[in-house]
């Protein structure tokens, strides 16, 4: 027999996405997003608050990256949903992380984290639960020591989860199946 449970979020667990922009005094703002899928092959989307420093630089520069946390970085992962750039304006450099400027958006890697997405803005979407953000990817590029044959190995990238029923985050990596291969054995 199934509880009923008092949680409305049943889609989980949810990524530990780092969104990176540049404030307008050229300083880096990275804030933690749950709330983010791709949309397509191309395009992210993320759900963000509009009273978020990141939302408005968004709006500003029109760019921003996406980078995945991994389990070596979640102090400084929380550490930047925990803490607001509007409140702490040098809550990146507290962090004791380093960037690189992105060659293909106005938008900051941050060199720490293992993968990154440079992405475009391509559309918001203002709403009563915030700011649906559309970005086009323009670029991906990760460390080497997460790729297999040139591909993202992801029991080497060690992502993490947030899990939004303990408040927890959890390691991703054991592979335990094949897409579009174990299925057909009930064909």
């Amino acid at each position: 027999m199934k509880k009923q449970l008092e949680s409305k979020m049943g889609i989980f667990p949810m990524p530990v996405l780092m969104i990176a922009t540049y404030n307008d005094d050229e300083t880096v703002d990275v804030m933690n997003a749950a709330w983010g899928t791709m949309e397509s092959r191309d395009k992210v989307l993320l759900k963000l608050g509009e009273g978020h420093k990141t939302t408005k630089n968004i709006k500003e520069r029109k760019s921003f990256t996406v980078s995945i946390a991994d389990a070596k970085h979640t102090v400084e992962a929380d550490y930047f949903g925990v803490v607001s750039s509007n409140n702490t304006p040098d809550k990146f450099e507290k962090s004791g992380m380093t960037t690189t400027k992105s060659e293909n958006v106005d938008a900051p890697i941050v060199n720490e984290f293992p993968i990154c997405m440079e992405c475009k803005l391509v559309d918001i979407i203002s709403g009563d639960a915030g700011a649906s953000v559309i970005g086009e990817v323009v670029n991906m590029s990760a460390d080497e020591e997460v790729l297999t044959d040139g591909s993202v190995d992801i029991s080497k990238l060690n992502a993490i989860a947030f899990d939004p029923f303990t408040l927890g985050y959890y390691t991703i990596g054991e592979r335990v199946g094949n897409a579009y291969k174990d299925g057909l054995q009930l064909k």
